[in-house]
């Protein structure tokens, strides 16, 4: 009635109902901007609250048609009506309003690669300063950048992002170095580093290294028929050497009898499965090594032949508690089944309380392993820690000439020295460096600044050099483990998690059959039925 009553009395429309169109279509704007210009999210509320503001001036323009209305007998249903709106409007605010400050998400596929690793959720939530995201690309692709990142904000208050159109913003574009669109920096402190993918693994590599810093080394040891990481093969290291450089680590060689010491920038020294012993001149490095602070990852196999074991590198290691059997671990709980492998390949699942274990709940398979627990009693102070272990149906078999036979004899003989499971095949150990370097005058350090971690001595041994091999690396937890094992030996234990995961191929295939049934089925026969179920309830009508 106001409007057209007003201009009925004065022949076009007044002030009041003038501000009354301003006023919803202030608000319609409001939302449109929303849903249309989420940048323009400050525009927005200006325009929802102005656009309040002049409705409600127009209503309290309106107070006499008001009165007038409320006359009538069908203000009592209106202004139920009304009230009804109002209540229910208030609810939606309420519930918005909560939202907008107890976000949560909810990830329903099957791999869960719409959420973050526990990797990235700790380094992130581990920030010691902002972390600021830049997306460069054209406008149009900037809304399939953010779902994809928001979530990195959702874990941590201290991650930005920012969208940038290059081709709106150049200067912006030519400051950053940006050689192609869908470039994302990812700046921390001083350090930049960039990525074309917006994947979790691109970006929590790209995190990794501008949180971590300089590239940190890690040497295999080679000249005993060690693994290769450069070899491709089913039995090479070349996936968890590429592995490693996404966790920050550089990956080299090093042949100690030639070096005659460790090199001085490693930061792991792994011994990957030897084939002969090393010699004492190579141990001798290694003790000074780890005299200094260092770190030293052994990976054992068992021997082919009981007589053929190693015992220079034996004794260096039981001289830090290690026990290293002289046995092949078999597994008969037939979990090895489920993997394609026999009792062979130990499977594990069970992991003693260690910060390398911790919440690691996945299966582990280790082809070939022995045996690997604690001198009793420890040695010159060191117990080791025991990291993995079998089932309780498997055990340690001291009979290797009988199990190379392969005559298929399975069976537990405790009284020829076997040993019953749970078997444990790695532990680790750590202690104060005792030779470490003393520091060259102590720099400032900025405030708030973490402590850099004192030296220390660490040690893991693990009975099995094959599983984190080529061809079995992709068993569950094989890579997680290996990693998490590096990054405790480097004190980088931040990193110690379970990685992004792959995004899962579950793509239906169909036949030319099946596309010809399922379009009978959707343009026929599901119509059809609903249409005949229309004619018989207007013919039971009638």
């Amino acid at each position: 009635m106001s409007t057209e009553t007003q201009m009925k009395r004065s022949g076009g429309p007044t002030i009041v109902g003038v501000i009354g169109w301003i006023g919803t279509l202030l608000v319609f704007a409001s939302v449109g901007i929303r849903f249309l210009r989420p940048e323009w999210a400050q525009y927005q509320q200006y325009a929802a609250w102005a656009g309040l503001a002049l409705v409600l001036v127009y209503i309290a323009g309106q107070w006499k048609d008001v009165a007038d209305f409320y006359k009538g007998r069908s203000a009592k249903y209106g202004t139920l009506a009304i009230v009804s709106v109002l209540v229910f409007a208030g609810i939606l605010g309420a519930v918005n309003y909560l939202a907008s400050r107890q976000n949560k998400r909810w990830d329903f596929t099957a791999n869960q690669v719409y959420s973050l690793s526990d990797q990235t959720i700790k380094v992130i939530q581990n920030l010691d300063a902002p972390v600021k995201m830049t997306v460069f690309d054209r406008e149009l692709a900037l809304d399939g950048y953010r779902d994809r990142l928001e979530v990195y904000s959702y874990h941590s208050s201290k991650v930005t992002t920012e969208y940038v159109d290059p081709e709106k913003n150049p200067l912006r574009a030519k400051a950053a170095e940006i050689q192609s669109l869908g470039t994302i920096v990812i700046e921390y402190k001083d350090r930049t580093e960039r990525v074309t993918s917006s994947d979790e693994q691109a970006i929590a590599n790209a995190l990794i290294k501008v949180v971590t810093g300089a590239t940190k080394k890690v040497y295999f040891t080679q000249g005993h028929g060690e693994k290769d990481t450069g070899s491709s093969d089913r039995g090479g290291y070349s996936a968890i050497s590429s592995a490693l450089g996404s966790d920050n680590y550089g990956v080299d060689k090093v042949v100690l009898a030639q070096a005659r010491e460790v090199p001085a920038d490693a930061t792991v020294l792994v011994i990957a499965g030897p084939r002969t012993d090393l010699l004492p001149p190579e141990v001798d490095a290694i003790k000074k090594y780890v005299a200094k602070g260092g770190k030293v990852l052994a990976m054992v196999d068992p021997p082919e032949d009981p007589s053929k074991n190693l015992p220079v590198l034996d004794g260096f290691l039981r001289e830090w508690g290690f026990n290293v059997g002289t046995n092949i671990v078999v597994d008969a709980s037939g979990i090895g089944q489920l993997l394609g492998t026999d009792a062979s390949v130990p499977v594990a699942a069970s992991y003693p309380s260690h910060a390398i274990t911790t919440n690691f709940q996945l299966m582990t398979a280790y082809p070939l392993a022995r045996s690997v627990d604690a001198v009793e009693g420890g040695v010159n102070g060191h117990t080791p820690q025991p990291l993995v272990q079998t089932s309780a149906q498997s055990w340690a078999e001291a009979d290797i000439a009988a199990l190379a036979k392969g005559d298929g004899r399975v069976e537990l003989n405790a009284d020829k020295g076997d040993k019953a499971g749970p078997i444990s095949l790695g532990a680790a150990v750590s202690a104060p460096a005792t030779d470490a370097p003393a520091p060259e005058g102590k720099p400032e350090q900025a405030a708030g600044a973490a402590e850099p971690p004192k030296p220390e001595s660490r040690l893991v041994v693990i009975g099995d050099s094959d599983f984190p091999s080529n061809g079995i690396l992709g068993v569950q937890g094989n890579r997680d483990f290996f990693l998490n094992t590096v990054n405790w030996l480097a004190q980088q234990e931040n990193l110690i998690a379970i990685r992004p995961r792959e995004p899962e191929d579950r793509r239906l295939t169909l036949t030319a059959d099946d596309q010809s049934r399922i379009f009978l089925l959707s343009v026929f026969i599901l119509p059809g039925l609903v249409f005949a179920a229309g004619i018989y309830s207007w013919y039971g009508r009638r």
